[in-house]
């Protein structure tokens, strides 16, 4: 029984082949690092805890998805490939600059569509329609960096738009055959345990098809981590994260596919939470603690709708 749906097997299903990301990095800012929105970007924000090596934006978007494909191919017997681009805001530029990146990236014979991670303040009716129209020959996932649906939180991080932003971003993405995920980070001090858990009903209750959750992880040369030498607060302990993570995909609509359930930035730049533990033994004991409650993704969220 496979107890929560992942993307791997969904674009396996949905396209009758393995299909891998290839990461990209396009040279992108952001408008919460140029001035434009701030300096200093979100409280948490270094692109290095989560940007491949690989990724070079001295080099141009075909040679980084031909290093990328080749690589990955050798490694994982890859058969087709979903080009992503990840660091920063990808929708953070001229619509001619945009449209010519993206159909650079989308040049390779095995790539199959793109991921574009990007921020809800960051998108507009002409770059919406620009990707429609790319998503009726190849599969478009529009990533919107929410972090958290309470204006507090946002506030918190200095992430520079509100949860209204987010809400109108996803009303002109909808119906356009373009897929639509968000991120959510899990564990801001500004937050309960049980609103924390609350984000798993809303997401799902929104046009959301792909969802990435974390755990807040403190790195190094970020705002939060200066704060957080001068005065610590809590952070998911391991148990206490399996725990969690297990309650929220209990409540999150089986209609949802999970992209992330967790983080690890590097070991050299990561303050806290530092559990010492690899991906593979993260996925094995969410999967133990999920059979060991008997739980399935939906299964309290199907009981909460037929109330």
């Amino acid at each position: 029984m496979q107890r929560y749906n992942s993307f791997g097997p969904f674009m396996r299903k949905h396209f009758g082949t393995t299909v891998y990301k290839v990461n990209v990095d396009a040279g992108f800012t952001c408008p919460n690092r140029d001035g434009t929105l701030g300096v200093t970007g979100c409280i948490y924000c270094n692109n290095d805890s989560f940007r491949p090596n690989s990724c070079k934006p001295t080099l141009s978007i075909t040679e980084q998805v031909n290093n990328g494909i080749y690589h990955t191919r050798k490694r994982y017997k890859a058969g087709k490939f979903l080009v992503y681009f990840q660091a920063y805001t990808n929708t953070y530029a001229p619509l001619a600059q945009l449209e010519r990146l993206y159909h650079e990236a989308l040049r390779h014979p095995d790539v199959i569509g793109l991921a574009i991670g990007t921020r809800p303040d960051a998108v507009d009716e002409d770059k919406i329609a620009m990707l429609e129209e790319l998503a009726s020959r190849y599969f478009i996932l529009v990533e919107y960096g929410l972090q958290s649906i309470y204006d507090k939180s946002l506030e918190f991080i200095n992430r520079g738009h509100d949860y209204k932003t987010f809400l109108a971003a996803l009303e002109m993405t909808k119906g356009r055959n373009i897929h639509i995920g968000t991120h959510l980070i899990v564990g801001f001090p500004t937050e309960s345990r049980e609103e924390m858990l609350a984000m798993a009903e809303g997401v799902s209750a929104l046009p959301v098809r792909f969802l990435k959750v974390h755990q807040l992880q403190i790195v190094r040369d970020t705002p939060l981590a200066e704060s957080y030498g001068e005065k610590t607060f809590h952070t998911f302990g391991y148990q206490e994260y399996l725990d969690f993570i297990v309650d929220f995909i209990e409540r999150t609509s089986p209609d949802i596919v999970f992209q992330r359930l967790f983080a690890t930035a590097p070991d050299d730049i990561l303050i806290a939470p530092q559990w010492g533990k690899s991906r593979h033994q993260i996925l094995h004991d969410i999967e133990k603690n999920l059979v060991a409650r008997d739980v399935w993704q939906g299964k309290k969220f199907a009981m909460a709708t037929t109330k």
